[in-house]
């Protein structure tokens, strides 16, 4: 089947409250999804974020962000009145994010929201932590206990903690749970609130033909409740700290390379276990969305080690991923699984192998086709159909601000492959929306910013920069019903709307 799909973080939707969530808005979009001819919404991850507010760098692979929590019906509920939403400060320009006013605010209700639906659980003799149990799986409870922790600690990362709570001895747990049994609670609380509205809107989102395309990157982040919990594993040392990190080596972009600073996993572990670990991240994953995009596949061929102790990427080695036989075990425990592999990037012979493999489909980018004097494999020609074609990702340009700052040699090597003679620059974004789903890739998924037509102003991240990233958001009422005409009329013409 040819698809098509449309990709907007949910953060970025026109909620209230200072970021989207699975709110209203969130809803109107799922119907303007169907409206405008397309069956897919991709998303970033899901998770809770810390420092640099990257979804990317997630607190746990195995719980959801609370900022995603719909505040309208928690006051539907009756657990938060409309009067203390609307006194809380979330920053007062609605087309950016402002994380530090977020921060502040937004988990100041939901303590107030869980100290009254703890009463009102109370009130029915209803034993919150059997619910919790019964809720919540065993991963995203050790999240819940790790927050509580950490903000105990002052927001310290779990290296920082004292020694007998960092390294988990079994007296400092039993003492530590005992002790912030309440903090404990309202973090389970908080994850019982995303899950059950996040439920809501997935199913409601299928009923109408609308499938989640998440996100999960292939590393987990060094301050995560995943790599206090489970030292075992990944490549710590007996203090529990790294002995190497991620990241990537010096390349065309970067002289010193880059480094992530992830913890890496100890593959022969996770072998031995027969990847329990990743098969439970994966059911999470599974259970969350409809489809699953594996962030950095090339990591699991071969991935990059950096010694610890350095502060640039220059010195790392490469080193043998787990290669075919996580996917084999996968497929042996969840049958077919519907993936998308993030290949994007330099490519070694051995990561093309695994690609076939696994028989996943692989990414295109249209902005990485257009370089002066070379015939690029992601120009569509290359194209086979077991493909995702996207103009730009999330760590893209708009391909309007792209297009903007390409030299005049670049420009008219893509005038000439479009034929664009008569498009405007404001416009050249539809020209690539075009080539995306006229190509024969099986489904094409475009940022939202690209059918506004928006420049560099909607970026959502630059890598390897902190600062500015994760902030853009969609206006009330921009996503017009001429814009979803047009994009499903297009969808149409090249065979891609549902009905065909």
């Amino acid at each position: 089947m040819r698809e098509c799909g449309i990709l907007l973080p949910i953060a970025s939707l026109p909620s209230k409250y200072g970021i989207g969530a699975f709110s209203r808005e969130a809803y109107e979009f799922v119907d303007q999804l169907k409206e405008a001819g397309q069956s897919y919404w991709q998303i970033l991850p899901l998770g809770p974020t810390g420092y640099g507010d990257s979804p990317y760098q997630s607190f746990s692979a195995f719980a959801g962000n609370p900022y995603f929590i719909d505040l309208e019906q928690l006051i539907k509920e009756g657990l938060l009145t409309k009067q203390e939403c609307r006194k809380s400060d979330f920053g007062e320009d609605n087309t950016h994010i402002d994380y530090g006013k977020l921060y502040e605010s937004r988990f100041l209700l939901l303590k107030k929201a869980f100290l009254r639906w703890k009463s009102q659980m109370e009130d029915q003799n209803i034993h919150i932590d059997i619910l919790f149990g019964r809720e919540l799986i065993e991963e995203t409870r050790n999240y819940c206990f790790y927050a509580a922790l950490k903000c105990y600690f002052k927001a310290a990362s779990w290296i920082q903690w004292d020694r007998d709570i960092r390294l988990r001895k079994e007296e400092a747990i039993k003492e530590y749970k005992k002790f912030l049994a309440e903090e404990i609670q309202f973090y389970e609380f908080q994850q019982l609130m995303f899950l059950k509205q996040w439920r809501k809107l997935k199913d409601y989102a299928n009923k109408k033909g609308i499938r989640f395309i998440g996100d999960i990157p292939i590393y987990v982040a060094f301050d995560s409740a995943d790599s206090w919990s489970h030292p075992e594993l990944f490549q710590f040392d007996e203090e529990n700290m790294p002995k190497a990190v991620a990241g990537c080596p010096p390349d065309a972009f970067s002289a010193t390379g880059q480094l992530w600073g992830n913890p890496l996993y100890d593959w022969e572990y996770h072998k031995a276990t027969g990847f329990n670990w990743w098969m439970q991240r994966m059911k999470y994953s599974f259970e969350l969305y409809d489809v699953v995009r594996v962030d950095h596949f090339r990591g699991f061929d071969e991935y990059y080690a950096i010694p610890a102790e350095e502060e640039t990427a220059v010195n790392g080695t490469w080193e043998k991923g787990p290669g075919i036989k996580l996917f084999e075990t996968m497929r042996e425990t969840f049958g077919q699984v519907n993936i998308i592999a993030e290949d994007l990037g330099f490519l070694t012979p051995s990561v093309h192998k695994l690609l076939d493999e696994t028989g996943f489909p692989g990414m295109k980018v249209l902005q990485f086709a257009f370089s002066t004097g070379e015939r690029s494999t992601y120009l569509p020609y290359f194209y086979d159909h077991n493909c995702i074609v996207y103009p730009g990702t999330h760590d893209n340009d708009t391909v309007r601000g792209w297009y903007e700052t390409m030299d005049e040699d670049e420009k008219q090597f893509t005038r000439e492959y479009l034929n664009n003679v008569h498009t405007p620059e404001e416009e050249i974004s539809w020209d690539f929306i075009r080539l995306a789903v006229a190509s024969v890739a099986d489904l094409a998924v475009v940022p939202l910013q690209d059918y506004l037509c928006i420049g560099k102003e909607g970026r959502i991240n630059t890598p390897s920069t902190l600062g500015g990233n994760w902030t853009w958001r969609m206006k009330e009422g921009e996503f017009t019903p001429e814009i979803r005409k047009r994009c499903r009329k297009l969808n149409a013409v090249y065979g891609r709307c549902p009905e065909n």
